[in-house]
């Protein structure tokens, strides 16, 4: 029986939204929250820090693969058994790595999970496009973006509680009762889309794109501890990525049916929302993912209270998507997306001049203003790249337009622990050269630290030095970043903003049935 009432309607959607944002959480949650168990699963294991990190890129590799296969499935098999195959293999997934007993059985397991719950990010934004008309994409995306965007930012806090009250297997197990959850919600109240039974997987370019994204990402995950192209390894992964990618782009203009459709990148804002997309993941997700090791390893801040010094940030954003969900209709997007980063520029500004004793007030603040800043740009950036996309693109475009911020998301943390780690060093030893005994300042702060010795003296003073040399690392990071979002303020303008116009009927919402 179709549903007549408006308001039976308006309220299944509004359920149904809270279901697909639920599950976003959970699959967003993942990519952070295990971070800070990592040290407890290398003791409770017997693993070594090189051998530990698979746990973390296991996943990100899993997820990056399986996430470009997102149309196809839905195009094969239907949205709605996507869906609740992705939900139901990444809870088990879950559970399995809650359990695991050793290494090899976590990371085999987080490879389950990356690939199970690829396809939940790309496929709850496009279901929201889907199920809303045009001019409600913005309160609907503003609510996916929450999902998006406060998974990521209270991981770190959830596991750090997790983990110090329970154990780190906990980080996994919570994904239990969201997913279950979201698996009944799903069923009873998502309309199935049409399948397509003679859909042909392009099985080569699959292979080619799956090899060159798992190269680029181990590439990159590895880079750092390998000393980059120093390593055979690190060589063979470039290698093999950019030949795997000329490979992929040439078959996606050669053949009949690519695995990837060329007319997504004719819509000139979805082109640009990805370059905008890929410069997010650089900047802010890189820099977000640098302030807990900042706050538990310079300042001395502890798990719990470094999560709370993090929350000012998701409270911003949460504030702002709303804000912004309401904004969207009768201001330019683009105006809106040009505020956003220009308070995310200002906060990278002052937190360039943040040193040891700065004040958790300080840090509370800039967190807040930098947070409402992502939710603004965010909720904007994700309205206008796909208001002018054909329907029949939105499923692909939104995986793909996922996968570009993540791929953004781990050159930046790269580049980001690669210049932390670098200058770290150069800083310690041009601070080190105005470290001698005949320094008067020295003289007076420790007159009776024995110079030629390694004492306690000495060794307190290298640990200051090199928290001091840290510091100057972590800001010359931000202003690194302050700078690279200046640079990019005036690429907001090259979107286009659609002609107001009526929406048409959406049939998507009118198929629910009661």
């Amino acid at each position: 029986m179709i549903v007549a009432d408006e308001k039976k309607v308006s309220g299944r959607l509004i359920v149904l939204t809270g279901f697909i944002v639920l599950a976003t959480i959970m699959q967003t949650l993942d990519m952070t929250i295990a971070n800070v168990a990592l040290p407890y699963m290398q003791s409770g294991m017997s693993a070594s820090q090189d051998q530990i990190t698979w746990v973390l890129t296991s996943y990100v590799v899993a997820s990056a693969i399986g996430m470009s296969l997102t149309g196809y499935l839905v195009d094969r098999f239907g949205r709605t058994r996507v869906f609740l195959y992705s939900i139901i293999g990444f809870t088990i997934a879950s559970a399995l790595c809650g359990m695991a007993q050793s290494l090899t059985e976590i990371v085999l397991f987080r490879v389950i999970q990356g690939i199970a719950g690829a396809a939940l990010v790309p496929l709850s934004q496009a279901t929201l496009m889907d199920l809303y008309p045009r001019e409600k994409f913005g309160p609907a995306l503003a609510a996916w973006g929450m999902g998006v965007m406060l998974g990521p930012i209270f991981g770190p806090t959830l596991g750090g509680y997790l983990t110090d009250t329970m154990s780190w297997r906990w980080v996994f197990f919570i994904n239990l009762p969201i997913g279950i959850i979201c698996a009944i919600g799903i069923v009873a109240l998502l309309p199935e889309t049409k399948r397509n039974a003679n859909s042909k997987f392009d099985m080569k370019g699959f292979v080619f794109i799956a090899l060159a994204l798992s190269s680029f990402q181990l590439f990159l995950d590895r880079g750092e501890t390998q000393d980059w192209f120093a390593s055979l390894e690190i060589i063979v992964e470039a290698s093999v990525a950019v030949l795997a990618f000329y490979l992929f782009i040439v078959h996606v203009f050669t053949t009949q049916r690519p695995f990837l459709n060329p007319a997504l990148f004719k819509d000139r804002n979805y082109v640009a929302g990805s370059v905008l997309s890929f410069g997010m993941g650089v900047t802010l997700l890189s820099t977000m993912a640098l302030l807990p090791s900042m706050l538990q390893n310079l300042l001395g801040y502890p798990i719990i209270e470094t999560g709370l010094l993090m929350m000012p940030r998701g409270i911003g954003t949460m504030m702002a998507m709303w804000v912004a969900g309401r904004m969207i209709r009768k201001v330019d997007p683009r105006l809106m997306m040009f505020g956003g980063a220009s308070l995310i520029g200002f906060c990278m500004w002052k937190m360039a001049t943040f040193d040891l004793n700065v004040t958790p007030a300080l840090l509370m603040i800039t967190g807040a203003i930098q947070g409402f800043g992502i939710g603004i740009l965010f909720t904007a950036l994700s309205t206008s790249a796909f208001v002018t996309l054909p329907p029949q693109f939105r499923t692909e475009g939104t995986a793909i337009f996922s996968l570009i911020r993540s791929i953004g998301s781990s050159v930046g943390i790269s580049i980001v622990s690669t210049l932390l780690a670098q200058n770290t060093q150069i800083n310690h030893a041009e601070l080190s050269e105005h470290i001698t005994p005949f320094k008067k300042p020295l003289q007076m702060l420790a007159p009776n630290v024995p110079w030629n010795m390694a004492v306690n003296g000495v060794g307190s003073l290298n640990h200051e030095v090199t928290r001091q040399a840290a510091m100057i690392s972590y800001v010359d990071v931000f202003t690194l970043m302050m700078w690279i979002t200046v640079i990019t303020l005036p690429l907001v303008f090259v979107l286009r903003r659609p002609k107001a116009q009526v929406a048409p009927p959406n049939p998507a919402e009118h198929a629910m049935e009661v």
